[in-house]
């Protein structure tokens, strides 16, 4: 595991986004919805303009907190100096959003260094401000539906749980992951009701992706520690990777939800495990990428060796 080594103007940085974090939480607690849970269609994993690559972590957070604030009808965002490649312009007044990404430095060895030596590396953070493309002048926003994909995104969800490999069995009194029995346990999906802002299946699938990011947890797969009892820091900590997960899952399958009324419960842990360590939520959104990135490699895997299977 590469070192990392942060300066305190660096580590400023991470209390300033951390602060934000928590401050959207605490305002969305009375209405029991996280920030990161869109109320109307989601725009997908937000995608610079230029590369076309999507951001990755907490910057996926932290865009579409901004772009929630804003009311932004797009997923696409670009630095000042990107934007300017691209023949467009930052609107007069408008200001950036902050974004955080890390520079890897090698360590140089010493001339008299054991011949074994290995090389270690230091990540540095470094912010970066970023504008959407509703901010920019001379610039055609693409289409929200291209960003999600064109597909039945209920389909979708439940072909990705399909070929994720988990097992779930429904009829249950509640979700939950059993790592015992290596089973997800849901309710029946009739059981789930519509809301103002999500239709029952939307629901039902935000929280079949929960337990799924719970599942890829297990030892045998990515090995992520589980909390023993409710409220302590593990415990925690790990829900808001499941959470950070479906709703990761969710914007890359299509799906909109109204949080989970139980999750309201979990919000005060969620901010305690903030407050007591300013780096957690960057450990949990790079869990919870970490996740994604395992279940997306497997549908993959499973999708190409039933097509070429007879």
């Amino acid at each position: 595991m590469p070192t990392q080594v942060l300066s305190r103007a660096q580590s400023s940085v991470h209390e300033t986004i951390t602060k934000k974090i928590i401050d959207a939480i605490e305002a969305g607690v009375g209405k029991a919805r996280m920030p990161w849970h869109s109320p109307g269609r989601p725009i997908g994993i937000p995608i610079n303009a230029t590369t076309y690559a999507h951001y990755r972590g907490v910057n996926i957070l932290l865009l579409w907190m901004a772009a929630m604030a804003k009311s932004y009808p797009t997923g696409e965002w670009a630095s000042y100096k990107q934007w300017q490649e691209r023949d467009a312009q930052v609107r007069k007044g408008e200001q950036g959003t902050l974004i955080i990404f890390y520079k890897q430095i090698e360590v140089t060895p010493l001339e008299d260094a054991d011949p074994e030596y290995h090389a270690e590396y230091r990540y540095f953070a470094k912010a970066s401000w970023v504008f959407n493309a509703a901010q920019i002048d001379g610039y055609e926003p693409v289409d929200a539906d291209e960003l999600l994909g064109k597909f039945d995104k209920h389909e979708a969800a439940e072909g990705f749980v399909g070929l994720s490999g988990a097992k779930v069995e429904h009829g249950f009194a509640q979700a939950c992951y059993r790592r015992d029995r290596d089973l997800i346990e849901m309710p029946q999906p009739e059981w789930f009701m519509d809301s103002c802002t999500s239709t029952a299946a939307e629901s039902y699938y935000a929280v079949l992706l929960h337990e799924l990011t719970h599942w890829t947890g297990a030892e045998h797969r990515l090995n992520r520690e589980f909390g023993n009892r409710f409220g302590d820091y593990a415990y925690a900590m790990e829900e808001l990777v499941a959470e950070l997960g479906s709703a990761f899952l969710s914007a890359e399958l299509g799906i909109s939800s109204e949080l989970r009324d139980d999750h309201a419960m979990y919000i005060g842990s969620w901010l305690e495990v903030l407050r007591k360590d300013n780096r957690a939520i960057f450990t949990a959104a790079s869990m919870a990428q970490e996740a994604f990135a395992y279940l997306t490699a497997k549908a993959e895997k499973n999708e190409r060796v039933a097509a070429s299977t007879p």
